[in-house]
């Protein structure tokens, strides 16, 4: 078996913690990659794995893209992330893991401060947050900061779109502009319903079908299959499910000019980036364009300001691309490199 600190993916990481609790079934990974800038902050997420070491690969992965978030947001916190393995595909998480797993962050006496991601909601981490006070995305009155990530996220994402059309194609505005969005969950739907009111042409798929039809029911857009999203078409590539699917074969599939959603770890390997740069199509760093969320219960979590000043944040967003395009283009480097390059030197690391 490989040691975790031989895995592919481990980064100098700060820890890694791996928790069992056999009375409720939780079986758990929390990853802290950087404490540098403050406690390590990221969600948690709920997923089935094929096995034990893509957990915490996973973890792994998701926890330095939340040290570059958070640093490149601004916010005083380092980077972390949780993983609860589900047994199978379609379980569901008990409150009494969720018990467990408040125990398990509360263990790390605030080195971890987790929120809601894939699997997870509001009203888990209410259960979570009676075993600890270091969780976020509580719900919260309206005009506080805090609540569910995912609307804030959403905002971010379409405020760099609309900067990557502007760059890319001369956009002024989205009428007209044709965007194919992968997964219509929460961020991704928030996004295609910003993108529609401004006038985009939209193509939308997700693994819940069903779930992508009565979203283009609403907004009359088209739909494609799951898998047949990478080939559509389009100006504007939207991957707002889950990450890895950047690789060799499907980015010379894109027929897009631009990459620009809110997925996680987008590129299954950093070469990706490379290849991506070298088609000549822009992309959005995930972890900048993607913000909007971790802007959002950091600082309900650091108890910063309310929610005009989280949207004043987010606002920032498409001043922080055009930095690490501006950079990419007087360097020739590609803009993941880029952006790695400024997130590594605000961690320390650079």
């Amino acid at each position: 078996m490989t040691a975790v600190w031989d895995l592919p993916d481990f980064d100098a990481h700060e820890g890694i913690h791996l928790f069992t609790d056999p009375a409720s079934g939780l079986r758990a990974v929390i990853a802290v990659h950087s404490t540098y800038l403050g406690p390590a902050a990221g969600g948690v997420r709920f997923w089935h794995y094929a096995d034990s070491n893509a957990a915490i690969t996973d973890a792994l992965r998701l926890s330095r893209g939340m040290s570059f978030k958070n640093a490149m947001a601004g916010l005083p916190l380092g980077g972390g992330k949780g993983v609860v393995l589900a047994r199978q595909q379609g379980a569901t998480i008990s409150e009494d893991q969720l018990v467990a797993f408040g125990e398990a962050v509360e263990s790390l006496g605030g080195r971890y401060v987790t929120a809601e991601d894939v699997g997870m909601s509001e009203a888990r981490m209410k259960i979570i947050a009676t075993r600890t006070r270091h969780v976020s995305g509580l719900p919260v009155a309206g005009g506080d900061a805090g609540g569910d990530p995912g609307p804030f996220t959403a905002l971010g994402i379409y405020l760099g779109v609309k900067t990557a059309a502007q760059r890319a194609l001369g956009a002024e505005s989205m009428k007209g502009v044709h965007v194919a969005i992968q997964g219509v969950g929460s961020v991704g739907g928030g996004l295609a319903r910003r993108l529609a009111a401004d006038g985009a042409k939209l193509t939308l798929a997700d693994v819940n079908a069903e779930r992508a039809q009565a979203l283009a029911d609403e907004l009359g857009a088209d739909t494609v299959a799951a898998d047949a999203i990478l080939g559509v078409e389009a100006e504007i590539f939207s991957p707002n499910a889950l990450g890895a699917i950047l690789t060799e074969a499907s980015i010379a599939a894109l027929t897009c000019k631009i990459v620009a959603g809110g997925a996680n770890n987008q590129l299954a390997t950093p070469e990706d980036g490379a290849r991506i740069h070298a088609r000549g199509i822009l992309y959005a760093p995930d972890y900048v364009i993607n913000a909007g969320g971790i802007i959002n219960v950091g600082l309900e979590y650091l108890g910063q300001g309310d929610r005009a000043e989280v949207e004043a944040r987010i606002a920032r967003i498409p001043d922080r691309l055009a930095e690490v395009w501006d950079e990419s283009d007087r360097t020739a480097d590609p803009a993941s490199e880029v952006a790695d390059r400024i997130a590594m030197r605000l961690i320390g690391r650079g």
